[in-house]
This record gives structure tokens, sequence and C-alpha cells, in this order.
């Protein structure tokens, strides 16, 4: 599907207090993400198995402006604002169009 923007993003926090307040902030982005980013395509948050405190999220947009529109949704940008307070460590890997089954 040409022009369609993926992005994992793997968010190590630093302790369970921190896990905590991110998860909330999370499910606040969700609830905004639905009611207003036709876009997004996909908005997947994932606990990992072995890493209490680690989440891995993967995105994909219908394009690199539809994640422009997620960054600026008031929901992602007050997450993104505690994401440097409450973890450790984040990596994110941009990733080109997925191949494969989709939807």
């Amino acid at each position: 599907m040409p022009g369609m923007f993926a992005i994992a993003v793997r968010f190590d926090l630093k302790d369970e207090d921190a896990a905590r307040a991110f998860d909330a902030l999370v499910t606040d982005a969700l609830a905004g993400i639905k009611e207003s980013e036709p876009e997004t395509l996909v908005y997947a948050v994932h606990t990992v198995d072995d890493a209490p405190l680690s989440r891995v999220f993967y995105e994909v947009y219908t394009s690199r402006h539809g994640h422009a529109q997620h960054e600026a949704n008031p929901s992602t940008r007050r997450l993104l604002s505690q994401v440097e307070v409450l973890t450790s460590s984040v990596r994110a890997e941009f990733l080109g169009a997925p191949v494969g089954k989709l939807f």
C-alpha cells in the first residue's frame, strides 16, 4: 500500500509508578485517537512478556501526514510530554509501507 507509514517504538519505563502513569496516559491517548484520527489505521500497545516495565507500540498511518496529525493530537502531546520523565530509554523504528496480510 503505497504511501503508508509505520512505526514501532519500545518504551522502557523507570519503575512501577512510572509504568502506571504511562499506562494512564496511553489510555487517555487511545480515546483521543479513536475519536479524531481517521488516518491512524493501527495504534496497538503491547506489554512485553519478559519485561513488565516495557511497552511496545505498533502504529500504521495512511501517510506521513497522518502521522503528523497524530503527533498534533492533544492527547498524544500529553503522552509525549511525559515520556522523558517516565522512561529510561526509548527506541523508535520508522518503517516503510507494510507488506503481508493487512486488516
